[in-house]
């Protein structure tokens, strides 16, 4: 099974945060999961709320755990929100169904995610996709 190196997971907080910085974005947080929704790695830019992780993680948490990205979730959440309201039940409310939720892939097999945080979720998730092309993994937003 393939994995998220520790070095690939600062490779893409490092790209995000650069990302941002260079789109001029609020400031951002990143958190990288792997496979299981453990945490890889964590940063908050300066000037980000403290209460960031949370969100970030919460993105990243129901891509893994539900093994699709953020935009499928919202899309899933506004057809069924019975189902996503179950969904956060069962993960004890841990789970943010929006863009910025990022799937990494090897190939079909699902091999962590990463949430990003701060600015529109549309511009979370490019600068989670950026830090993941930077690693040289695939991720579906």
């Amino acid at each position: 099974m393939t994995q998220i190196t520790s070095a690939q997971a600062q490779t893409i907080i490092d790209t995000c945060m650069a990302k941002g910085a260079e789109m001029g974005l609020r400031p951002l947080a990143v958190v990288v999961l792997d496979a299981g929704g453990h945490v890889k790695a964590f940063a908050r830019a300066d000037g980000a709320s403290p209460g960031r992780f949370k969100i970030a993680h919460g993105k990243a948490y129901g891509s893994v755990m539900l093994g699709m990205p953020g935009s499928a979730q919202m899309k899933r959440a506004e057809e069924q929100a019975y189902f996503m309201a179950a969904v956060n039940g069962v993960y004890d409310g841990q789970v943010i169904p929006v863009p910025g939720g990022v799937l990494v892939k090897d190939g079909e097999e699902v091999i962590g995610a990463v949430g990003v945080t701060g600015d529109t979720s549309e511009n979370d998730a490019d600068c989670a996709l950026a830090g993941l092309a930077a690693a040289g993994l695939h991720g579906v937003a």
